[in-house]
């Protein structure tokens, strides 16, 4: 194996697909080259994190247990106690794998 250079689709500018790089993909099980270069591809992934994180409410309210103050991603409806993340960590068991 040697390096390619490989145009970005997104930006058209060349990038070096090295033999680092080809080694890690064929070990991921890859069978296709990159179609972005490095930043093309790390723009997208943030993009992508910024509107699942836009797209996801939460909500305010009062931990059960300990009294903190804490946000949920559902509305609470009042009928279960809802914990902060300590105490509910607390409560539920780690599962073995």
């Amino acid at each position: 194996m040697e390096d390619k250079t490989l145009v970005c689709k997104e930006c058209g500018h060349q990038f070096v697909f090295s033999v680092r790089d080809q080694e890690f993909y064929m070990g991921k099980g890859f069978s296709n080259e990159p179609q972005r270069c490095r930043d093309c591809r790390m723009a997208r992934k943030a993009q992508a994190a910024g509107e699942a994180g836009a797209a996801r409410p939460s909500f305010p309210t009062v931990c059960a247990e300990c009294g903190a103050e804490t946000t949920v991603p559902f509305r609470p409806r009042g009928d279960r106690p809802i914990y902060c993340r300590p105490c509910f960590a607390a409560r539920v068991p780690v599962a073995a794998y």
